[in-house]
């Protein structure tokens, strides 16, 4: 996959376990990487061999919810 393609923070703040997905949705929010319409796969793994996984369909704030 190209590296354009995949969004990677953990060099900046290392493992942070359930909290790994949203802060990384955020900064790709903030760098311009999602906007509505982007499809997003994200997943996860953690101790145990956990996992998870999804792929969903961004977007745009519904007017009146306080996003």
């Amino acid at each position: 996959m190209p590296p354009e393609k995949v969004f990677i923070n953990i060099d900046l703040y290392g493992n942070t376990s359930a909290a790994a997905i949203p802060i990384a949705m955020c900064e790709a929010i903030d760098q311009g990487r999602i906007a509505p319409g982007s499809r997003v796969g994200c997943v996860a793994f953690g101790a145990g061999l956990t996992w998870g996984a999804l792929v969903l369909q961004w977007t745009a704030p519904v007017e009146g919810t306080g996003d």
